[in-house]
């Protein structure tokens, strides 16, 4: 995308050239955006419930109209000179007096990338050139080169310090589902029992310090009785804690729920949705997010991270002009911000950056790349000084393998990558069906009564599992982790060895046959595997904080712990088979059970998310294992290979064309071979296009062409007649515009001209003085003939971020094509509804 910029710079350059004498930029008149004054803060905590679709999207037109009360508070603060004085003998400079508002965006609007990088540039440019002039201007020029770094720093410790709090909290919530510590109630179980005496390994979860709630109430720890109590103390807390994240996320913030990175991803191709990174959706989510993780819930915090680190980026812009007055700028903050939270989330700080640069980034040039690695270093500092998890790691199931690996596992792997597609591409469409059910019936009206009936569900069939009664992150910790002497997990319930020289080294022990406990772990397994497919498909998208990562993760560990327990049996029974013969021996440590578990939950993870690259370079960081790569890449290219042959599109990617979400996805390849003059408006039996013409036509007349349609923007021509094109003006700031000009400007009515051109046309003695509008005119609009190829088009929006491409042939205006133009087009053109695009 980097190389269309550069390439931009002569095209921008030849059309100021051209048209512009006597003014330094008129394309976007450069000068007045370091002054524009954007929405205010308050604006970033407007609420609307995308997911409840409470908005109205009947019309067909791009934007709704503006009501001119949206202009009152900041025109109010803006300056009585404007554009033009009482006549042409007394125009005012507009690059002196700009305009508040104008070169804003409202909200659900795409933002212009080509006018926000021509802005960065024009204001680069002048701080350069004032630094040559005195010293002030050039330390305010390395302050501004600063800033940038500064605000990483930020962003990093404030995600890392949040991520602390949110790990110690969760782990303490979900112990207290189970009993309280007798030392002090803010211990979780672990740290309760650290300094018993009478903690024992076969015995290591009980110590005097802690009691189950049926010791606390009955005085009781063993019988029927006991049990019932825990029970139901277990199904009170997780009800308890899902009653309180659904209704806080309802009271506070709705924006607040659900994942975050499918609108996390449009946010950053461009679309604005006001208050979805705002404080109070970032209060909110980090309390919710505890408490929903704490319930028991088929849910993880990995997800949500990234929405809570993106909410620290775009509240830190704030105290930055460079960032707060440009949304290009403000983007590149946020693709830095979704690598933070992945490297608070895994402990993976060059699995975040890869994380953002694959799967969420729109706009990722390498100036973000070192930003954001900058960032996540500091964030995964920050989160390894505060040590959450007492292990001194950044994660809690960090496990080390240190059995080799050997080439005919590579079968077993890649049936978990098989197993991993095929579960990514049945969940996809079992969740996406759920969700589409859940916003088209009566289910989507009770949003309360939904969670608590899954929380009490989940409760309810989980307590009796111990697999399932404990945390994803525990349990994937459990299936990780490789048996050892010290191990009394009923995973390592094999026969114990007739003499200690069957023991490997490091404390592990060689394949030894299955005992009775191992056995009963592997069918609490099976059905724990089962239960976990099942309820995160409704889990998922409930109004509550809500992440996909452990979830996926677990199932594909449980089923990599399961095979794996499966080839150890086989090769210590068949060591001397063709198979096992010359690698595995008998006494052997051969078949490491937890090496499968890491393989599948990478397997499973990839065919939901359909990352590649990223997934693999986290699950090497969680392992530190460089010689599990190959397995990791076998596992997970083959997942995506399965996955895709039922549908291309990853979980996020079908939550937002499930929401409706402006996205063009640059994965997707355009097929067709339709031209431009197919897809642009308007079409054969529609209306002519409105536009405006350069001189000619009255502020009343272009105030009633305004309020006549719906349109994001106006081409301007030279007539009528000719419809030769002279460039584009935004509706918002039209409006802006005149009704500053009405308030502030002496002789502007509704019989004054309106002029687009450089210089003001002779007019009548008695005639009111003109309104001159060039300034707010793009004078380089992007263009593309009626016979250019959609597919030659579709990349100039992807590569450009263009809003809109105006449609010629032999140098005459034909129409316009819209990113929602081409959305809905690629929908009718795959058999979808077309009118599934909601937004603008």
């Amino acid at each position: 995308m980097s190389n269309f910029w550069t390439s931009l710079r002569g095209k921008h350059a030849a059309d100021r050239e051209r048209g512009s004498e006597g003014m330094e930029n008129p394309g976007y008149c450069s000068g007045s955006f370091d002054g524009l004054q954007h929405p205010s803060d308050d604006d970033d905590d407007e609420m609307v419930d995308i997911a409840g679709a409470t908005l109205d999207f009947s019309t067909t037109d791009d934007v709704p109209p503006l009501s001119s009360g949206v202009y009152e508070e900041s025109n109010g603060t803006s300056r009585t000179a404007g554009m033009n004085g009482n006549g042409p003998s007394r125009l005012v400079d507009p690059l002196e007096d700009p305009l508040p508002g104008v070169g804003t965006y409202e909200d659900f609007n795409t933002i212009d990338w080509v006018r926000e990088k021509s802005k960065d540039r024009d204001r680069h440019r002048e701080i350069t050139n004032k630094s040559r002039q005195s010293t002030v201007a050039l330390l305010h020029s390395i302050s501004d080169a600063f800033s940038g770094w500064l605000l990483m720093l930020l962003v990093g410790l404030m995600s890392g310090a949040l991520a602390g709090g949110i790990d110690i909290s969760a782990h303490w919530m979900t112990d207290v589902k189970g009993g309280l510590c007798l030392r002090g109630f803010w211990f979780n179980h672990e740290h309760c029992c650290w300094l018993s005496n009478e903690t024992t390994f076969q015995e290591r979860d009980r110590c005097p310090q802690w009691q189950s709630w049926a010791e606390l109430i009955t005085g009781k720890s063993e019988g029927p009785f006991a049990y019932i109590m825990n029970y139901l103390m277990y199904i009170f807390w997780a009800l308890m804690f899902s009653f309180l994240a659904v209704i806080l996320v309802r009271a506070f913030a709705p924006y607040a729920c659900g994942s975050g990175i499918p609108e996390i991803k449009t946010i950053l191709s461009g679309f604005i949705i006001r208050g979805y990174l705002g404080k109070w959706t970032l209060i909110i989510k980090t309390i919710t997010l505890v408490l929903a993780v704490s319930s028991g819930l088929s849910l993880g915090k990995e997800g949500p991270l990234v929405h809570v680190a993106c909410c620290c980026a775009n509240i830190l812009c704030h105290l930055f002009t460079k960032y707060r007055k440009n949304e290009a700028k403000r983007r590149e903050v946020l693709s830095a911000a979704a690598a933070v939270g992945v490297s608070v989330a895994f402990g993976a700080p060059i699995g975040g950056v890869l994380f953002s640069l694959e799967e969420v980034s729109y706009y990722f040039p390498l100036k973000t790349l070192w930003r954001s690695f900058f960032a996540a270093l500091v964030a995964a500092f920050t989160l390894r000084s505060i040590n959450p998890f007492g292990n001194s790691r950044l994660v809690l199931f960090y496990v080390e393998f240190h059995t080799p690996w050997h080439l005919v596992e590579l079968a077993p792997f890649i049936l978990l990558g098989i197993f991993g597609g095929l579960w990514g591409a049945l969940f996809i469409k079992a969740n996406i069906a759920w969700c589409r059910l859940r916003k088209t019936t009566c289910l989507g009206h009770y949003p309360v009564i939904e969670v608590l009936v899954v929380a009490a569900l989940t409760a309810l069939l989980a307590y009796p599992n111990s697999y399932t009664r404990m945390s994803g992150s525990e349990l994937i910790s459990e299936l990780f982790n490789d048996c050892s002497l010290l191990d009394s997990s009923q995973l390592c319930g094999y026969k114990q060895p007739a003499n200690t020289s069957d023991t490997g080294v490091d404390n592990s022990l060689a394949d030894r046959p299955a005992g009775p406990g191992l056995y009963t772990a592997l069918w609490q397994l099976a059905l724990a595997l089962v239960f976990k497919m099942m309820i995160t498909v409704i889990t998922f998208g409930m109004k509550v904080p809500s992440g996909l990562f452990i979830p996926s993760m677990a199932v594909g560990a449980i089923a990599g712990r399961l095979l794996g327990v499966g080839m150890e049996q086989l090769a210590y029974y068949n060591h001397d088979s063709v198979i096992f013969k010359g690698w595995c021996s008998q006494g052997a440590d051969c078949i490491t059970p937890g090496l499968y578990a890491m393989v599948g939950a990478a397997a499973c993870l990839g065919g939901v998310t359909r990352m590649t690259v990223s997934l693999v370079v986290i699950m090497f960081e969680l392992t530190g294992g460089l010689e599990y790569i190959v397995p990791l890449m076998a596992a997970t290219m083959t997942s995506k290979w399965v996955a895709d042959a039922f549908g291309r599109e990853g979980i996020y990617e079908a939550h937002i064309r499930l929401n409706g979400y402006p996205f063009l996805e640059p994965k997707e390849e355009f097929e067709h071979s339709s031209l431009a003059v197919d897809v642009m408006r308007p079409r054969r039996m529609d209306p002519a296009l409105a536009v405006l013409t350069q001189e000619g036509m009255t502020v009343g007349e272009v105030e009633s062409l305004v309020e006549s349609t719906h349109f994001s923007g106006f081409p301007v021509v030279v007539s009528s007649e000719s419809q030769r094109l002279v460039g584009f003006v935004l509706r918002r700031d039209l409006l802006i515009s005149i009704d500053n000009a009405r308030k502030r400007q002496d002789g502007i009515v509704s019989a004054s001209q309106v002029v687009f051109t450089e210089h003001t046309p002779l007019l009548p003695p008695d005639a009111p003085p003109p309104l001159r509008l060039r300034c707010i005119m793009d004078l380089s609009p992007f263009t593309v003939t009626d016979h250019t190829p959609m597919d030659i088009t579709v990349d100039i929006f992807r590569k450009l971020g263009l809003r809109q491409c105006l449609v010629t042939h032999n140098g005459r205006l034909l129409g316009i094509i819209t990113k929602k133009d081409i959305l809905k087009h690629m929908a009718q053109m795959a058999n979808r509804d077309p009118d599934s695009i909601l937004f603008n």
